[in-house]
C-alpha cells in the first residue's frame, strides 16, 4: 500500500476530492470542482447525452487518473439510456492512482451504484459486464495509444486529460494527437481543458477542426475537436457543444506560444521536447506573444487564458 499513501485527498470547492500529483507538481483537477470539470469539460462538450440513444459507444480515456471523467461519462450515458453498452480504454501511467481513488472512497458521494466495477478496473485493470467491457492499459500512453489504434478501436468520445503542456509536454505533441485523430471515430468528439495555442495548432495539424467549450470556474475555455467534413474550416465549432474561436483566439494561433511541442519517434524525454519548442521560438518569425497580449490588453491575468501555452 505504500504507493497509495503517496496520495491525499484534497477538497475542491464543488464538495468533491482530488489528488496532487508529487512527480508532476500539479493537481489532476481544477481546484473549483473536479466533478465539475469532468461533465464541463469533458462529458458536456462531446455530447455523450445525445450519443448515449446509441446501442454501444466507445470511449478513450487518456489519463484515467482517479477515473472520474469515465465515471461522469457513465453516469450521463445511463441515466438517458440504461441498457446502453459501453466500451472504455483509459491509458494510465501510474495504476496506483485509481487504486488510491477506490482506497479514499472517493466514489461515496457520485451516487453510482457500480464501484465494484470502479474497484475491478483499478486493481486487476479490466472488466466486463453486460452493458460494461473497460480495461486500463498501464505504461506510458505514446506507446499504448499506439496499440489502441492497431486494435482498430474507434472512440465516439476521447478525454485528452494530462497534466499541464509545459509539465507534460510530451502527450500534448503533433505527433501524439495525430495518434488520437486515427482513434477518433468520423463522428466522434474529442475534448480537453486545455485552450493552449499549442495544443489547438496540433490538433489542426492532425486534420482536426476546432472550437472552444465554455469557461468553467476561471476565465479560460476548454477545446473540442473533431474530423472536418468536407469543405469546412479548419478553425470552426465542431458541433453544437462549441463555439467558434474568437477573433483573440485565433489571433493567439498566430503568435508564438503556437508553435507546437514535437516528438518525431514518440521517445524524447521531457526536457528535449521543450528545448526542441524553444529552439523553434528563438528563431521564428511569428508575432511574439507579449505583443499580442499587448494588444488585446491582457494583464498579468493571461497566462490563466493563455491555458499555461507560454
Amino acid at each position: 500500500m505504500s504507493d497509495l499513501e503517496n496520495f491525499t485527498p484534497k477538497l475542491t470547492a464543488d464538495g468533491s476530492f482530488t489528488f496532487v500529483s508529487q512527480e508532476f507538481g500539479e493537481s489532476f483537477h481544477s481546484h473549483y470542482g473536479a466533478t465539475q470539470e469532468s461533465f464541463s469539460k469533458f462529458v458536456e462538450p462531446t455530447q455523450l447525452a445525445i450519443a448515449a440513444q446509441k446501442p454501444v459507444l466507445r470511449l478513450l480515456d487518456i489519463c484515467y487518473g482517479l477515473g472520474y471523467n469515465t465515471v461522469a461519462a457513465l453516469q450521463t450515458i445511463w441515466a438517458v439510456n440504461p441498457s446502453c453498452c459501453v466500451e472504455v480504454i483509459g491509458l494510465e501511467l501510474n495504476p496506483a492512482v485509481p487504486q488510491a481513488a477506490i482506497a479514499h472512497r472517493l466514489f461515496d458521494n457520485w451516487n453510482c451504484n457500480y464501484v465494484e466495477m470502479l474497484q475491478e478496473l483499478a486493481f486487476e485493470h479490466q472488466v466486463e459486464t453486460p452493458r460494461l467491457k473497460a480495461k486500463l492499459l498501464i505504461g506510458d500512453a505514446r506507446t499504448t495509444i499506439k496499440l489502441v489504434h492497431q486494435s482498430g478501436f474507434w472512440a465516439d468520445a476521447i478525454f485528452l486529460d494530462p497534466f499541464s503542456p509545459p509539465q507534460c509536454p510530451q502527450l500534448w505533441t503533433v505527433e501524439f494527437i495525430k495518434q488520437l485523430s486515427l482513434c477518433l471515430h468520423p463522428d466522434g468528439l474529442l475534448a480537453t481543458y486545455s485552450c493552449a495555442a499549442a495544443v489547438r495548432i496540433a490538433l489542426l495539424s492532425a486534420g482536426l477542426i476546432i472550437g472552444s467549450t465554455p469557461p468553467v470556474g476561471r476565465r479560460s475555455p476548454g477545446t473540442v475537436a473533431s474530423h472536418a467534413k468536407g469543405g469546412e474550416a479548419e478553425v470552426s465549432s465542431p458541433k453544437e457543444s462549441s463555439l467558434p474561436l474568437s477573433q483573440i483566439e485565433k489571433e493567439h494561433l498566430l503568435t508564438r506560444a503556437a508553435i507546437p511541442y514535437r516528438d518525431p519517434q514518440l521517445s524524447d524525454p521531457t526536457k528535449v521536447i521543450v528545448m526542441r519548442r524553444q529552439q523553434e521560438q528563438e528563431i521564428s518569425s511569428l508575432e511574439p506573444t507579449s505583443r499580442w497580449r499587448k494588444r488585446w490588453l491582457l494583464g498579468k491575468q493571461s497566462r490563466d487564458f493563455l491555458g499555461s501555452s507560454l
